[in-house]
């Protein structure tokens, strides 16, 4: 197995439901207690080293999911092995999955989620499960299928990203008629606004460049910078880290899109200011807890020294 791997999920489970039938079976798990409802049983058992596809929803006793493979871009899977013991009644249930399983059960979310149940859901909380077990691959096949999957998933991405682009903008533009900013836009959908232009070279790809920074969100929070003055006038100063400019090799994907489209535009000396669309950011990911996904993104930049 190759890079697929690290898409393993507990609880990367089953397609929806069928609907009820008279022929439904019910058992319970010697762990855990867990009585679950087979809507319709498989009969063919994966082999050592296949990969059984399944997909899962995980919902609230009032039905809102939680989760769902089939939001997802790949369905959950697992690799057949039956040297593996259980050791929980979800591992029971998932370990003995045949291709063609269909089931339905509640349990307590900390039965569920192991006692890691996102928040706010409490570990009392009856939660409701639909699992689908509905293909067995090779080794072989299983890579095939991920390179499709990630592949269509990245076609679908860039397409979002084109229509962010487009709706980012006309946000940026109100922002900088709001501000009173005259920036100017490349090709890409990066705006910037040269405040003072720099002396010597043009930067070129793999020149490091020595940046201040401040960045913030449209909105004017700031979540990182390397001006000590500027984290301390935002309540966010800290002791235990360095303020200094930054070391950047430009131009090679280091960065951010943005950032590197951005400072290939400037010299040392410059200072600028970047308004970076979600798509040249952190995009759909977000970063941390204080990027959210599809954020547009306001850096203050200036450059203190170059290397080629």
């Amino acid at each position: 197995m190759k890079n697929y791997k690290s898409l393993v999920l507990l609880f990367a489970l089953v397609t929806g439901v069928s609907t009820l039938s008279s022929c439904q079976k019910t058992k319970v798990t010697e762990k855990d207690a867990i009585e679950f409802t087979y809507i319709k049983e498989g009969t063919d058992k994966p082999t050592n080293g296949d990969f059984l596809l399944y997909n899962l929803e995980i919902l609230t006793q009032a039905d809102s999911v939680i989760y769902s493979t089939l939001k997802e871009p790949f369905p959950g899977y697992l690799m057949a092995n039956d040297t593996i013991k259980a050791q929980n009644g979800m591992d029971e249930i998932f370990l003995s999955l045949r291709k063609g399983d269909s089931i339905t059960f509640e349990a307590a979310a900390k039965i569920i989620f192991s006692g890691n149940q996102p928040s706010p859901i409490k570990e009392d909380d009856v939660i409701k499960v639909r699992l689908g077990a509905y293909e067995v691959k090779t080794e072989a096949q299983m890579q095939t299928f991920y390179e499709e999957a990630m592949q269509k998933e990245q076609e679908k991405a860039a397409e979002r990203a084109k229509a962010l682009l487009v709706e980012e903008s006309k946000t940026i533009e109100a922002f900088l008629t709001k501000n009173n900013l005259k920036a100017q836009k490349t090709q890409s959908g990066l705006y910037y606004v040269i405040e003072k232009e720099g002396t010597g070279e043009p930067t070129t790809p793999g020149t490091t460049l020595y940046v201040n920074y401040a960045g913030y969100l449209l909105g004017g929070a700031l979540f990182d910078t390397s001006w000590p003055e500027v984290a301390k006038a935002n309540n966010q100063f800290d002791e235990a880290r360095p303020y200094e400019p930054l070391p950047v090799n430009v131009g090679i994907g280091q960065v951010i899109p943005g950032w590197d489209e951005g400072l290939m535009l400037l010299k040392k000396g410059s200072k600028a200011k970047l308004i970076i669309p979600s798509p040249l950011g952190y995009g759909e990911s977000g970063a941390g807890e204080l990027i959210p996904a599809n954020s547009i993104l306001v850096f203050d930049v200036e450059v203190t020294n170059s290397q080629k």
